[in-house]
């Protein structure tokens, strides 16, 4: 009887043993992205190699708008290191549903197709127009209303560019358009005075007032005609991975517009003027 009660005790400690066991590898399987990342003290990013939104340097060092903001924003959500992914930009979305990374680190403009797809954080920066004008801005042009409003002022547009939409909007009249074929040609012709001003996209602009003598951007602008012209871009999750999407995003809205976002990504180009202007309920909506 005394043997049989210490058999049945045996085996009940060991059933035990093996229950703990089975709900500590069910508690294992069942951890988020975002526990796992936070046990491991790092996470997974995918990136595209494209300059300034998110890029390797030639040490190796992963860096550019999305990825900075990234960094800062994980810190504060206490995992630490980040591991970059390189993927081609058509890839991002099938790498990350696929598993490879868990977010995408990239500059992804925020569109109502990729919404179905992935789940989003709001955007971390929105991006406009901007005009190449000679250095000092003689005419104090500002935006398409400036060109519009004077008959004389010429402005430069590349042939097929939504520019010249833009400028028809405004009211700009074709006479006051000097369509150029590529980015050297706008640069030349503010430089030669056959235009006032030349307009593209804020960062492309600022691109080339860096590399070229005697001219200088306006600050970027949002709106032509009272409609948004700004791109904006985010960062994506898969749809599962609530926890991990909220804790970003919780943390990402308090740090876009600080401070410490301002003097992060501007040596990457952006800044004040390149913050958002939408949500990304908005951007998912189309509007």
């Amino acid at each position: 009887m005394t043997a049989s009660i210490g058999i049945c005790r045996r085996l009940a400690l060991l059933a035990a043993v093996g229950f703990a066991g089975v709900i500590v590898t069910a508690a294992a399987q069942a951890q988020s992205t975002l526990e796992k990342a936070r046990e491991a003290g790092f996470i997974r990013i995918g990136f595209a190699n494209e300059a300034p939104y998110g890029y390797a340097t030639a040490d190796g060092k992963l860096t550019g708008e999305a990825p900075e903001v990234a960094k800062a924003v994980l810190a504060k959500m206490g995992i630490s290191e980040v591991d970059g992914v390189l993927t081609e930009f058509g890839s991002l979305i099938p790498g990350l549903k696929a598993g490879r990374f868990d977010i995408i680190a990239a500059g992804m403009f925020i569109t109502p197709p990729r919404c179905q797809e992935v789940a989003f954080s709001e955007p971390s920066y929105g991006i406009g127009q901007a005009f190449l004008v000679k250095e000092g801005n003689p005419q104090s042009i500002t935006d398409y209303a400036t060109i519009a409003g004077n008959e004389d002022l010429k402005l430069a547009v590349m042939a097929g560019a939504v520019e010249v939409g833009y400028a028809k909007k405004a009211g700009v009249g074709m006479g006051q358009l000097v369509v150029l074929p590529d980015q050297s040609s706008l640069v030349k012709a503010v430089q030669a005075d056959r235009a006032n001003a030349a307009a593209l996209t804020a960062l492309s602009i600022a691109d080339m007032a860096s590399k070229n003598n005697g001219v200088e951007s306006t600050a970027p602008f949002g709106e032509v005609a009272g409609e948004s012209v700004k791109g904006h871009g985010g960062f994506a999750f898969r749809q599962e991975d609530k926890d991990l999407h909220e804790a970003f995003n919780a943390e990402l809205k308090k740090f876009v517009g600080s401070e410490e976002h301002i003097a992060l990504v501007t040596p990457h180009g952006f800044g004040e003027g390149y913050l958002p202007n939408k949500t990304t309920a908005e951007l998912c909506a189309g509007k």
